[in-house]
């Protein structure tokens, strides 16, 4: 919950500009607050790509405030980012909502980045990979075989939002590469599904989380909110990656 129509101006031309101009094959998405969707989308198309930071399990209906996959849709978005650990923590949302709510994204055709990640407790007690497990098996449990090209998982360690910490580049690959296992499992072409590291991405450390095998890019949190900190980290992206 940050930003303003100034902010916008300022932010969004500059990143546009900066990522036409990029030759390692980067994707950027611009996911700000529902209100500046209209705004963000003028001033990023067709470049940079807009999505929405929540939406409704609903489809449509006395659901006052709530905002729906078409509304999305219908704005322009591409994509939705689903189950944030602030929609988990400060809004109780279960894996079964963010599930429902996965399902509302693909049936509208919009992508859906559904984000999973332990607390610190959950880690110290060795849980790690079991809560991340059930978030990724739960959320994504409804998926049909035509509709993973437009699944992207973000692992974001909850301890590591907006803290400083930053998971080690070995921490960040095992988690990834044990998420690739489990859509594996799922029946899903995990090779093909991009997985992001979301935490304390920043300039000095995105290199070498995105040099990882199977960290295919970012989730980036406070550092987007400066267009020459979230530029590098653009950069960093290996040439030729797609991601």
């Amino acid at each position: 919950m940050n930003g303003s129509a100034d902010l916008v101006a300022d932010l969004v031309p500059t990143v546009r500009k900066a990522v036409a101009g990029l030759d390692n094959g980067v994707e950027v998405v611009i996911v700000p607050p529902a209100l500046y969707v209209p705004q963000v989308r003028a001033e990023a198309d067709p470049v940079v790509a807009v999505g929405v930071q929540n939406l409704s399990g609903y489809e449509a209906g006395a659901y006052t405030g709530e905002i729906s996959a078409a509304m999305a849709v219908d704005s322009g978005c591409r994509y939705a980012l689903i189950g944030h650990s602030e929609r988990r923590r400060l809004f109780a949302e279960s894996d079964q909502i963010a599930a429902e709510k996965v399902m509302r994204a693909l049936e509208s055709g919009l992508s859906a980045i559904l984000c999973v990640g332990e607390t610190l407790e959950e880690r110290d007690q060795g849980r790690a990979e079991q809560v991340v497990e059930g978030q990724v098996c739960a959320g994504l449990s409804g998926v049909g075989p035509d509709q993973w090209d437009r699944v992207v998982v973000a692992y974001e360690p909850v301890w590591a939002i907006g803290t400083g910490k930053t998971a080690t580049t070995d921490d960040a690959q095992a988690m990834h590469a044990s998420i690739r296992r489990w859509l594996g499992e799922m029946g899903a072409p995990a090779q093909d599904v991009p997985l992001l590291y979301g935490g304390s991405v920043k300039a000095d450390n995105a290199a070498a989380l995105f040099a990882e095998p199977d960290v295919d890019g970012g989730l980036i949190g406070g550092a987007s909110l400066m267009a020459d900190e979230f530029l590098s980290i653009c950069r960093a992206m290996p040439v030729n990656a797609g991601n």
